[in-house]
């Protein structure tokens, strides 16, 4: 595909209340949008989220990386996966989606049959770390939009607290899966698990850092285990699975480098998407990878996707973007990833 210009915006989106986990603060989410005009005058869009608190690229980098796509006459993923290009993976990932973007609104513009409308995803609530009476206030603000499935942020305060107060707001069939953001050693991991069994709890995310200790924490605790930050590529999760590492993975599009690499850690391990808190392109984005999993599935229960996060930000750059109600997430109709920028809210929010 042939480019007529590179546009790179870093933008940040500000929280509702700060976003607390045993990784740090937030105040607000710094992203990248990437927008590729080709030669006859489509627009896609692509969004990165660098995950510096991980110890990823940073947004200067990622910026800088996405401005040398400049360069180039022409994209596809042959050159955007080439090693000697050396881009980070949230910059594939906002690469490879923009060309995503772009392939299906020509699609639409050449008049191909608009696609069924995608069946809407069931989403998890996102607790952020607290106070357990206020984590607990929290899940029932989301249970009352609809939510029947709760995320806890792990690893920064009293967890066993935090647990005990959100299953006595929501009740016994409400699902609970935590995430310590790999915070715990393996010792802690093993004691706390242990004090959450009595719970009922769905899975838990990254207990811990490495596969090897993961692996030894599978053989002592009922609650299945799923990894995040430890499976990055289709390799981790073939190492994963030998080892009995976890039985599931959450999936970031910004942190593994794009939907087609998404799809291939799927292939290996079932799969759920999380949200790395992106903006509207990237939900959108992983909106798709979550359909084409779901049609892949053969039957097997889908799981609750941590595409709801948009209720944590106080703002949007979108005019047009998915749409959260009752407790499911709903893809915008148009073509391609169907978000549509609001350039004076893009305006306001360049950094």
């Amino acid at each position: 595909m042939r480019l007529a210009s590179v546009e790179v915006i870093p933008y940040a989106l500000p929280f509702r209340r700060p976003y607390v986990t045993a990784r740090g603060r937030l105040d607000r989410r710094e992203m990248v949008l990437l927008r590729l005009r080709s030669d006859d005058g489509l627009v896609g869009l692509g969004e990165a989220v660098p995950l510096s608190l991980r110890g990823g690229a940073g947004l200067a980098q990622v910026v800088k990386e996405l401005e040398r796509l400049d360069a180039l006459d022409r994209l596809d993923e042959a050159n955007l996966t080439d090693g000697s290009k050396a881009l980070s993976a949230p910059a594939r990932c906002a690469a490879l989606t923009a060309l995503l973007d772009l392939r299906g609104r020509r699609a639409a513009a050449e008049g191909a049959p608009a696609l069924a409308d995608p069946t809407p995803l069931p989403c998890n609530a996102t607790l952020v770390s607290g106070e357990p009476d206020a984590v607990a206030e929290n899940a029932l603000r989301w249970a009352q939009e609809g939510f029947s499935t709760f995320k806890l942020k792990l690893g920064a305060g009293d967890d066993v607290g935090q647990v005990r107060a959100v299953r006595e707001a929501v009740g016994p069939e409400a699902l609970i899966r935590v995430d310590a953001n790999a915070a715990w050693d393996l010792e802690t991991a093993g004691r706390t698990l242990a004090a959450l069994e009595q719970f009922d709890i769905e899975l838990a995310e990254q207990p811990v850092a490495t596969l090897g200790e993961m692996a030894e924490l599978a053989t002592s605790t009922s609650i299945p285990i799923a990894g995040d930050e430890s499976i990055e590529t289709r390799a981790d999760a073939e190492l994963a699975s030998s080892k009995g590492a976890c039985e599931l993975v959450g999936l970031k599009l910004s942190k593994v480098g794009g939907p087609e690499a998404a799809i291939g850690i799927a292939e290996v391990l079932p799969s759920y998407l999380s949200s790395a808190l992106d903006g509207p392109v990237g939900i959108a984005a992983a909106a798709q990878v979550a359909q084409t999993l779901r049609e892949a599935g053969g039957g097997r229960p889908e799981l609750a996707h941590g595409l709801a996060t948009r209720r944590l930000f106080s703002s949007t750059i979108a005019s047009v973007e998915c749409d959260v109600r009752d407790g499911k997430l709903y893809a915008p109709e148009g073509p391609g990833l169907g978000v549509e920028i609001d350039e004076g809210a893009l305006d306001a929010h360049r950094i």
